[in-house]
């Protein structure tokens, strides 16, 4: 997929396609109501949120002296594999494991998706100015250099916090400068050129690792920006910021964002924006998903994913890894996924469930209000800048490059494009401990007696429901409501004994419906509307609590829950 604008010349995405203007109803404005996300600024400007876990690293990677134990042999799996669970099948328990959780995930994604990242090479030096930025990396006897135009923001004293806009197009760059950070154009392809096979890629990166290096482009993209923090660092800060990074990139270039803002622990905010194949979305979501561009192409287009990838681009069920943990691996820092639901050939349903999937790590890591994601969008032109995304671009600006501000993260689902995460885990979210805790020695023999959790939802609207009654269960309901539609979160309690399963019974107000739902079998769409257990949130222990959510239109306020046992 390439992306052009600003030159006059049509943005191309490979594909014919509608370029109607469709009004699209959102899925949801979603938030996570946890406790501990607050951030405060630690000494060296260390973002971290209120129980100790770092929200900015100060390093490229903190989990170099992890264990990455080789995965072996994997079996195929259509569902996307379990974030929590270790290479050696047991799963995390704290907070505390997931960083070398993180480091593990980051090992199979190198082994099998992208390709290897090299940490620092021996000698990275250079120069920043108010204009420009220069790289010189020599390692192994082998040298590189290349450079960067740097634009300071509209208005305030530096040191400035900085975005690095890839090849020209991600992120609206008057609205980041606006909101107070300044603007690093990086050309990638000066790192990793297009347009070369893979048996000879060319570019600063492979100058120094060999053109034969089995990294792909987006790999050797990632690096550059690693470069390029490397060289603020050692300029003594006075014009950039390297704790106050955020990176950003469109199409192929919003693949590029997405892998270095997973690569680098020292990236406050990643916001990669209508990456396609190859970026965002879930690679066993896309052979499903009618007119996505498919793996073989993406795989084939250009030497983007590492040459490991191509064993896969038939059978990615295959993978023991997919995107959502690559979404991951950007947790708990800043990430705001924006997608375009217009063009099918940019797979936004299967991004949509890499999103969901890895809110669910954000969620328990007490993280949730760090992730956003948007494609509730009515222009379908590519790589356009979007009336829609200009406040919530500056709002993580704000939160997570100046540290001024605290907005909750944000989920705007184009019901075109909706993906239903249900379908595509079968595995549970645990609540982490604050603590450090000693891994069992064994994988586990049962499931988690923690129930499943749906993606994060905004703060409750109307008081939740008395307590359970003993033996028996209770439900409480919080609503989102915006102009013309809702969002409800159902929380299903047991009493003092576990339920085997339970139904939820609810009248919607007049001119009400359910359009879609999730984590529960529904029966009927207004009126009254009764919503069942599905297969693996039916059991809950006593004084636990499971929740499903349903999308509605017209008003969901007024509504009062009532539960039974099954």
């Amino acid at each position: 997929m390439s992306a052009r604008k600003g030159t006059g010349v049509t943005a191309k995405v490979g594909r014919p396609r509608d370029r109607s203007v469709v009004v699209v109803l959102a899925v949801a404005a979603l938030a996570l109501t946890l406790a501990a996300t607050t951030l405060t600024v630690a000494e060296m400007g260390v973002a971290r949120a209120a129980d100790g876990l770092a929200v900015v690293s100060p390093v490229e990677d903190d989990g170099v002296d992890c264990p990455t134990p080789n995965p072996g042999t994997t079996s195929a799996n259509p569902r996307l594999p379990d974030p929590f669970r270790r290479l050696d099948g047991s799963r995390i328990s704290a907070k505390s494991d997931w960083r070398c959780q993180r480091a593990q995930t980051k090992q199979l994604a190198q082994r099998y998706v992208y390709g290897e990242k090299p940490a620092k090479p021996q000698t990275v030096s250079g120069t920043v100015s108010n204009t420009s930025i220069t790289v010189n990396v020599a390692h192994n006897g082998r040298t590189a250099s290349f450079s960067a135009s740097v634009q300071l923001p509209s208005g305030g004293s530096g040191p400035h916090p900085a975005v690095v806009v890839l090849g020209g197009f991600g992120a609206d760059t008057a609205t980041i400068r606006s909101a107070g950070a300044a603007v690093i154009s990086y050309d990638p392809l000066a790192v990793g050129r297009e347009g070369t096979p893979r048996n000879n890629k060319q570019g600063a990166f492979y100058s120094i690792y060999g053109s034969s290096s089995s990294s792909g482009l987006l790999v050797a993209w990632a690096w550059g920006v690693s470069r390029i923090i490397d060289v603020i660092e050692q300029s003594g800060g006075n014009i950039l910021r390297a704790d106050a990074t955020g990176v950003t990139g469109c199409s192929r270039y919003g693949k590029g964002a997405f892998v270095t803002g997973a690569f680098d622990q020292r990236i406050a905010l990643t916001m990669p924006i209508e990456s396609g194949s190859a970026g965002s979305p879930i690679f066993r979501g896309i052979p499903g998903e009618s007119g996505a561009q498919p793996l073989s192409s993406a795989y084939g287009e250009q030497p983007w994913l590492g040459d490991a990838f191509g064993s896969y681009t038939g059978n990615p069920a295959n993978l023991p890894i997919d995107t959502h943990q690559t979404v991951a691996m950007v947790a708990p820092r800043g990430l705001l996924i924006m997608d375009n639901p217009h063009i099918d050939w940019l797979a936004a349903r299967s991004s949509s469930v890499a999103a969901l999937a890895g809110a669910e790590v954000y969620r328990a890591l007490g993280a949730g209000d760090n992730i956003s994601y948007w494609s509730d969008v009515q222009d379908g032109t590519h790589c356009a800048s979007r009336s829609e995304w200009r406040v919530p671009l500056q709002q993580n600006i704000q939160k997570f490059l100046l540290n001024t501000g605290s907005s909750t993260g944000v989920f705007r689902i184009s019901s075109r494009k909706a993906g239903n995460l249900s379908e595509w885990r079968d595995w549970q979210t645990p609540t982490l401990a604050d603590g450090p805790t000693t891994p069992p020695t064994t994988p586990p023999t049962t499931p988690p007696t923690t129930p499943p959790t749906t993606p994060p939802t905004t703060p409750p609207t109307t008081p939740p429901t008395t307590p359970p009654a003993s033996g028996a269960c209770s439900a409480s309901v919080s609503v989102n409501q915006w102009t013309g539609g809702f969002v409800a979160t159902v929380r299903v309690t047991a009493g003092s004994a576990a339920l085997n399963g339970w139904a939820v019974t609810m009248t919607l107000p007049s001119g009400a419906s359910v359009t879609n739902s999730w984590n529960a079998q529904r029966s009927g769409s207004s009126g009254a509307v009764t919503f069942s257990n599905v297969s693996y949130n039916g059991s809950v222990a006593a004084g636990q609590s499971t929740e499903f959510g349903f999308q509605g239109t017209g008003t969901g306020s007024g509504m009062t829950p009532t539960c039974a046992a099954r």
